[in-house]
C-alpha cells in the first residue's frame, strides 16, 4: 500500500513524465463547446481517454445527439474501440455522457513498469480523438 502522500507523488511523477515524453498542447477543456471536454484518466486499476459531456443538460443532449449521428465515422475511421455511454456515473455519483476508450491491459499508476504503455496509449488515442473532433467540430456545434 501507498500512503496518500506517496500516491500523490507518484501521480505527479507520471503526469510530469507524460508531459515531457509527449510535449504538446492537448485540447482537453479548451473545446470552446459548453460542457464538452476531453479527459485522460489513470488510476490504480484503469487507464482511459474520454470525451465527456457534462454540466448543462440541454447542451449535453444536443451534443450527444450530434455525436450519435457521427458514431459510425468515429468508429470506422478513428477509434473502432470507442464505447458510447449516454448515462455514465463518475466516482462522485455525478451523471454525465461519455465516449471513451479503455486500455485493455491491467495497469496501475503506482506501477512505473506500466507507465510507458499508458503514455503511448494516451498519445495515440487522444491524437485520434482530437483529429476526429477537429474535423467534425462544426457539425457537433451546429
Amino acid at each position: 500500500m501507498f500512503s496518500k502522500e506517496e500516491s500523490r507523488i507518484l501521480r505527479q511523477e507520471f503526469w510530469t513524465s507524460f508531459g515531457k515524453s509527449f510535449p504538446r498542447k492537448w485540447i482537453l477543456y479548451n473545446t470552446k463547446l459548453k460542457g464538452l471536454s476531453f479527459k485522460f484518466h489513470f488510476d490504480n486499476k484503469t487507464a482511459l481517454v474520454a470525451l465527456d459531456l457534462e454540466d448543462d443538460l440541454e447542451y449535453r443532449i444536443k451534443y450527444w445527439e450530434k455525436l450519435q449521428a457521427l458514431k459510425s465515422i468515429l468508429l470506422d475511421n478513428f477509434l473502432p474501440d470507442a464505447i458510447f455511454d449516454e448515462t455514465y456515473f463518475l466516482d462522485n455519483e455525478k451523471e454525465i455522457s461519455r465516449i471513451y476508450i479503455p486500455l485493455e491491459q491491467k495497469v496501475s499508476i503506482h506501477n512505473k513498469n506500466s507507465w510507458r504503455d499508458v503514455m503511448e496509449f494516451f498519445n495515440e488515442k487522444m491524437n485520434l480523438f482530437e483529429a476526429f473532433f477537429e474535423e467534425y467540430k462544426d457539425v457537433i456545434d451546429s
